[in-house]
């Protein structure tokens, strides 16, 4: 099945997981579509031999000149600082999108350099995993997934709402909000996670001695839980300097829910932390 919309070049700037599932993504149901890629020569080479990208652009501004739809798929910091170039070289008419982390800091910087009819929509995949790169890229990375657009959903913008027509249609589910509250809201359900599988790590790693336990007794349950800590730090750099405010309260929050815990440990009023965790993660699952 593919799909018809409007547009006909896309550039994809960062062929790396996130820019390359979302080229296989669009060149499954828009066979038809250009996509131009630009990245790292090695990257972008891999993106092109797994047919995410029909071209190598030489450089950033090539990449994104005739693009309709421009895909920002970099890190934090390197996009902000590509954001200048990137509102030089595009059409007037051309939607510009991120799928970076954070919001907050991003669309100020967007908004700064986009004035003209060119537009930016900041965005955000709630899509991933442990290892990066387009050698790790899929498809179906996006199908069934959470997709922030910093947008109103009742916008009267048809490049915002063809954007969201797309993000159907590789099975995305849009969700409409504003920057300071996508920041918020991540630091909880993303970046806590993230920051609470590091610190288990470093728990069992201190706690191991030399006869290698308890490492060594440990089943498939600590290494479900310490998946998000194969995550590279590299990825993370950016995230937690730019939402550090957001990430420290929700720090403080879970520093709060384990001091209740410690004091529920010889209660029977702790079955209901347990029953409340059981709901929240039933509740996951439906939504799956």
């Amino acid at each position: 099945m593919t799909t018809t919309l409007p547009f006909h070049r896309i550039a994809i700037l960062g062929t790396g997981l996130i820019g390359g599932s979302f080229a296989l993504a669009i060149r499954k149901q828009i066979p038809s579509v250009a996509i131009i890629g630009f990245d790292r020569s090695e990257a972008a080479a891999t993106a092109l031999t797994r047919g995410a990208i029909d071209k190598i652009a030489p450089d950033l501004a090539t990449a994104v000149q005739g693009a309709d739809l421009i895909y920002i798929a970099m890190p934090i910091a390197a996009t902000i600082e590509s954001l200048p170039q990137i509102a030089a070289a595009a059409e007037p008419g051309a939607l510009i999108t991120d799928a970076c982390s954070t919001k907050t800091t991003v669309c100020k910087a967007a908004a700064e350099h986009f004035k003209n009819s060119a537009r930016f929509l900041g965005g955000h995949p709630m899509a991933g995993k442990e290892h990066s790169g387009i050698e790790n890229a899929s498809a179906d990375l996006f199908r069934n997934a959470p997709y922030a657009l910093i947008a109103t959903e009742a916008n009267d913008d048809p490049r915002v709402t063809a954007f969201s027509s797309l993000l159907n249609a590789i099975a995305a589910q849009p969700i409409y909000t504003d920057p300071e509250t996508h920041d918020w809201a991540v630091s909880i359900v993303s970046h806590l996670p993230q920051l609470m599988s590091v610190a288990l790590a470093r728990v069992v790693q201190d706690e191991t001695d030399e006869t290698g336990l308890p490492l060594s007794l440990s089943g498939p349950g600590l290494q479900d839980t310490l998946r998000l800590a194969g995550s590279p730090y590299a990825i993370w750099r950016d995230i937690l300097l730019t939402n550090s405010t957001n990430i420290s309260r929700a720090l403080d929050r879970l520093s709060q829910a384990i001091d209740y815990l410690r004091t529920q440990l010889t209660s029977k009023e702790i079955q209901h932390e347990f029953e409340a965790a059981n709901a929240l993660y039933q509740l996951l699952r439906k939504q799956k």
